[in-house]
């Protein structure tokens, strides 16, 4: 089985985020170290499941690597909300583990990419694509009910 297509929620006309959950583009992400990584730029979206299946990532100008590589994507359910503050929570990344973190340039994602995110963030990748995305690392529910 090959990799759904993914898109940005802002170039779906029909879609929205769900009721009762929170807009969380332009929140703050915060690492394990507590340390501010960036803000959400973007959700990214599996249309055919009605899903978010990652939080795109615009990384502070401290991170920057190369002109095209200030973004990265994180599987929606390794993060956490704090809606009092309006914060991502990422405890699987610091400051200094985001130079190693694979960049996101806004192309097709691909299953490899997908799988570098993963070993990244120390989750091993799935046995077999059938099931990529049924694990914690991308349950949405989890990231929107749980609050740091």
């Amino acid at each position: 089985m090959e990799t759904p297509v993914l898109r940005r929620l802002r170039d779906l006309t029909d879609f929205e985020v769900a009721d009762g959950n929170p807009d969380v583009r332009g929140w703050a992400v915060r690492g394990g170290d507590g340390q501010a990584l960036g803000v959400v730029h973007e959700l990214i979206v599996e249309p055919q499941a009605l899903k978010v299946r990652y939080l795109d990532i615009e990384l502070h100008d401290r991170f920057k690597r190369g002109k095209h590589e200030n973004h990265i994507l994180l599987p929606i359910g390794v993060a956490s909300l704090d809606t009092d503050g309006d914060n991502v929570f990422v405890p699987a990344l610091t400051a200094d583990t985001i130079p190693n973190y694979p960049p996101y340039s806004e192309i097709q994602i691909t299953r490899d990419y997908e799988e570098a995110m993963l070993r990244a963030l120390g989750i091993a990748p799935a046995v077999g694509n059938n099931q990529f995305y049924d694990r914690d690392s991308y349950d949405a529910g989890a990231f929107y009910r749980r609050r740091a």
